[in-house]
């Protein structure tokens, strides 16, 4: 991973952002049945984690969050008598949908799959188990990339182009989707992983592709492994189209100062982008002394935790663990205690009414 010391312009507690017509902790409780109905699968009635074992999960392998995950289970598997199993995601919805039916203990979601949850939309309507959120991992900065040359804008998207904005499945992929309808729609679908992007646009198969800086300001070895392949330009979004989307309440913008990163055959001053936040969570029964372990491990191994990979530095840093928390998203009672404690609970967080139960 490549990091830049230079701190990009994003504005505080942001995600803490609320929309219109908010359906509220108390509603998020009232959700009742399955987790879709192409599913078919109905939530497990096993307690998670009353077994002291936790499985894991965020993206693919070839992502820096799946390397990120299992640095994560290691420090707490080998340091407490919680066991952790960090395993490859198929994506956050995929992610939401195991959580709900007992298949994952604890799963990342972002801020887009979040304010889905809370306004009980489909494929989030009518869930069994609510999700209860836990703590922050990392923010990413979300933009489209293209070989082609004198590409400079997603206005330069034509109707046959094939895009893929993040693979299919992804709730990255929905919000990408989301904000290219403002520019256009005619483009055509592609669904191509992130470590194979670089070689479907040498070889034609891939006008543009999704990339990302994680916490705005670390390219991931796949976004290197592209700018060496291909001559990568970044492309920006129209400031008409930057103005929609801020004025989305599902969506983040940020601005980037491109100054920091090198090795692109065409990017702008500044890029205004999307950008999303990547919070655990578990099923509001979550087995209450095994997550608080979890969080008290890895807690007193923070850290060490840079020692294994850079990208977890900020973790060492007390306020990371609730930054852009999601607005009207409970969270696990477990966490709400252990932030308590720790002094970084605010008035501004939303608490599970989870019954304070164990089997240990």
């Amino acid at each position: 991973m490549r990091d830049h010391a230079k701190s990009p312009n994003v504005a505080k507690r942001m995600f803490l952002k609320r929309s219109a017509g908010v359906i509220g902790t108390a509603s998020l409780t009232g959700l009742a049945g399955c987790f879709g109905s192409k599913n078919g699968a109905k939530g497990s009635s096993k307690q998670p984690g009353a077994n002291g074992k936790m499985v894991m999960k965020t993206a693919s392998e070839t992502t820096s969050a799946y390397s990120m995950s299992q640095v994560i289970a290691s420090a707490v598997s080998q340091n407490s008598k919680i066991s952790v199993d960090a395993r490859p995601s198929q994506g956050t919805n995929r992610n939401v949908s195991e959580v709900i039916n007992g298949k994952t203990e604890i799963a990342y979601i972002q801020n887009w799959t979040a304010n889905k949850i809370r306004q009980n939309e489909k494929p989030f309507n009518n869930l069994k188990y609510q999700p209860h959120q836990v703590f922050h991992l990392y923010d990413l900065a979300w933009f489209l990339a293209t070989a082609n040359n004198g590409w400079k804008s997603v206005k330069d998207i034509k109707v046959n182009s094939n895009v893929s904005p993040t693979p299919n499945g992804s709730g990255t992929a929905e919000m990408l989707e989301h904000a290219l309808s403002f520019v256009s729609d005619d483009y055509k679908r592609s669904s191509v992983s992130y470590g194979d992007q670089a070689s479907a646009m040498s070889e034609g198969r891939l006008d543009v592709g999704a990339a990302t800086y994680v916490n705005l300001s670390t390219e991931p070895g796949w976004l290197q492994q592209m700018k060496s392949t291909v001559n990568l330009r970044v492309l920006n979004w129209p400031k008409k189209t930057v103005e929609k989307l801020e004025a989305d309440p599902a969506i983040v913008i940020s601005d980037i100062d491109m100054s920091q990163f090198d090795n692109y055959a065409y990017k702008p001053k500044t890029l205004s982008t999307p950008t999303l936040a990547y919070n655990f969570i578990v099923r509001e029964d979550h087995d209450y002394d095994t997550l608080y372990s979890f969080l008290e491990t890895l807690w007193t191994q923070r850290k060490k935790l840079q020692k294994q990979t850079k990208l977890l530095t900020p973790m060492a840093t007390r306020d990371a663990w609730v930054k852009n928390a999601y607005a009207d998203f409970p969270f696990h009672p477990a966490a709400a205690d252990f932030y308590e404690e720790k002094g970084l609970w605010s008035k501004e967080f939303e608490r599970g009414k989870t019954n304070k139960k164990s089997s240990q």
